[in-house]
């Protein structure tokens, strides 16, 4: 499955892997996203009792392709090496986000599913890799807010557009609408200097506060220093995320 616009195109050996390339490429080759447990048994050449035996039950095997999905993912995520800019890294990162998803539609609903209730851990550690990439934006002074609070706005932006494209692409026709979205969100966690012409956030020329603790406070967490205690450096913390994430 090295393919990454055909999950199915090499065989992994073993029969669960058969079994697990089988069914990630029925799911990316079917109408809906959905397969049935018999159509699989039946592509991959094993008995039902196989596929319960290694996956439970449907559920099971969907929930495996989705950790395979994510896998996959975060590929590109591992080799990479972070830029000295971190603002350009976050754009590239949501440009790929959105590349995934347009490649894999199918996949890409299942992976954001409301059905998987327990997200796997490769989702977490995306999540962990945006949000190391907005701490680095944090202790150069790019940011305006929490690192963490903008790693939540960015996620839930790029999901949000990339479901609306892979599930309704006849309505979100415009191929520029990832892009715009991206500045518009970027525009409101960054500074002013680093956001794209075009896309400035409304009053973003005066949240000078916001901005000055997110960075104070990511240089706090870097080296704290010795001229506070812990108690008093996690509280000062405390009040600088306060301030960063005051609208």
């Amino acid at each position: 499955m090295s393919d990454s616009t055909n999950p199915g195109t090499a065989a992994p050996s073993g029969t669960k892997d058969r079994i697990l390339a089988v069914a990630a490429d029925l799911v990316a080759k079917s109408p809906d996203g959905d397969v049935s447990t018999r159509a699989v048994c039946e592509a991959a050449g094993v008995g039902a009792p196989a596929l319960y035996r290694h996956f439970g039950d449907k559920e099971g095997l969907l929930s495996a392709v989705v950790d395979h999905g994510w896998e996959r993912y975060l590929a590109a995520k591992r080799e990479r090496h972070p830029g000295t800019d971190p603002v350009q890294d976050l754009r590239d990162g949501w440009d790929g986000h959105t590349e995934f998803a347009l490649r894999n539609p199918n996949l890409y609903r299942l992976m954001h599913s409301p059905a998987m209730r327990t997200p796997p851990a490769a989702a977490l550690e995306a999540h962990r890799i945006l949000t190391g990439d907005l701490r680095r934006a944090a202790e150069q002074g790019k940011l305006r807010l929490a690192p963490e609070l903008a790693a939540q706005m960015i996620m839930s932006a790029n999901v949000g557009v990339c479901l609306m494209l892979v599930s309704r692409p006849a309505t979100f026709a415009d191929e520029t609408l990832s892009r715009r979205v991206r500045d518009a969100v970027h525009a409101s966690v960054f500074t002013p200097d680093v956001t794209a012409p075009g896309a400035r956030a409304a009053g973003s020329e005066t949240s000078t506060v916001p901005a000055a603790a997110t960075h104070l406070g990511a240089l706090l967490r870097q080296d704290p220093g010795p001229a506070f205690t812990s108690a008093e450096t996690a509280l000062l913390t405390e009040w600088l995320d306060r301030l960063a994430n005051t609208p």
